[in-house]
């Protein structure tokens, strides 16, 4: 069972590290741009770091959980191919962002779409076991048997 899980793991770990990494660029913008906590104001540069690492935490935990329950319940690989996906879409925004407000939109969709990948896959394999442990109903199997004899 853990080898299994062990990409998700490890995507899991490096998401970790781009929340650290962003929490640290809004710090040095902090220094930069001389804003003291708890103040979130300042020029337009900070206030773009500041979002940008704000709106990443934000969905954080919505992307574990599908990362983890997409993973587990259907395929291990492709979740940790699309989690993958995801985090890059988000260091594109985190950067996109801190450049300009209109630099964070292409990246937020891409992100925003894998994201959606993730709960439909997410769905899929929840609904799949519930219908085998539950109703002992092997609906991929049942498929498979319906399209072998093409």
């Amino acid at each position: 069972m853990l080898e299994d899980a062990v990409g998700l793991g490890a995507v899991t770990l490096l998401g970790v590290l781009e929340q650290a990494y962003f929490s640290l660029q809004v710090i040095y913008a902090r220094r930069k741009f001389s804003v003291s906590p708890p103040d979130t104001g300042g020029p337009p540069e900070f206030q773009r770091i500041f979002r940008a690492q704000a709106n990443c935490s934000e969905y954080f935990p919505i992307f574990l959980t599908v990362l983890w329950l997409a993973g587990l319940f259907l395929s291990p690989g492709l979740s940790a191919v699309c989690g993958l996906l995801y985090l890059y879409g988000r260091l594109r925004y985190f950067w996109g962002y801190s450049a300009s407000a209109q630099g964070r939109l292409a990246p937020l969709y891409f992100s925003a779409q894998v994201l959606w990948v993730l709960i439909g896959l997410s769905a899929v394999g929840i609904l799949l076991t519930f219908l085998r442990v539950y109703l002992n109903v092997d609906l991929l199997q049942e498929l498979g048997s319906a399209l072998s004899p093409l």
